[in-house]
């Protein structure tokens, strides 16, 4: 997808050598690299489209440093993540000259887009990124994200007997799977864009036809409900 106006490709490579560094110096993480930063511009881009009125250098900006500072999900200090994230791009895109009447609109779209954070997005921008950002964690990609970082944090693939949750609270610090109802599920009515929800509902399918056919295999009884 080509940048929506001629400043952004200046400013593009720039804030992908920012991005990059901060991933290099926090270590490898695969859910939360380069390649996920440029995935949320896209999204953001498809997005765009539909709101003209809306900053695209703002938007570009958040999506590449809004996890400038990644703290793991099981960490106490998730919450803050997104506030420490904006204090640093903030001060790294002064640094570059990057416009000052921009710095607050982009650390606001940045503070904003976190869920566990709950900060409201109060500007068309910080909308934007947060259901971009959102968007990433839903279909085959969101999917391969969601076993990827439970890998890390140490859950089971899903229940032993009990994959769905039928007879069971939801619990997806402990299975994987379980994530898909707990928070995933609820996405697309959360996101903030009527073009976010129509993308958000469609990669939403993706995942509930996943869990059926996990559970049916999982299980060894055919065609589970879900």
């Amino acid at each position: 997808m080509q940048a929506l106006h001629p400043e952004l490709d200046g400013w593009q490579p720039r804030l992908a050598q920012l991005a990059a560094q901060a991933v290099a110096d926090q270590g490898p993480d695969g859910a939360h690299d380069l390649n996920h930063f440029e995935r949320v511009w896209r999204n953001a881009q498809a997005l765009l489209a539909h709101h003209d009125q809306a900053d695209p250098l703002v938007v570009l900006a958040a999506c590449y440093l809004h996890d400038l500072v990644n703290v793991p999900k099981d960490d106490p200090r998730r919450s803050i993540a997104s506030r420490l994230s904006a204090e640093l791009a903030s001060e790294r895109l002064a640094a570059l000259g990057f416009p000052a009447d921009k710095l607050a609109a982009v650390a606001h779209a940045i503070e904003a887009h976190s869920f566990s954070a709950a900060i409201p997005a109060t500007t068309l921008e910080a909308r934007i990124v947060q259901d971009a950002d959102r968007l990433d964690g839903l279909g085959a990609v969101g999917l391969a994200r969601m076993f990827y970082i439970a890998g890390r944090m140490g859950s089971a693939l899903a229940h032993g007997s009990d994959p769905l949750a039928l007879d069971r609270p939801l619990d997806d610090k402990s299975y994987s799977l379980d994530h898909i109802d707990a928070k995933l599920a609820r996405l697309p009515d959360m996101m903030q864009t009527d073009a976010g929800r129509r993308l958000a509902a469609q990669r939403l399918a993706i995942l509930t036809d996943f869990r059926s056919a996990f559970a049916a295999e999982w299980t060894g009884i055919p065609h589970v409900a879900a």
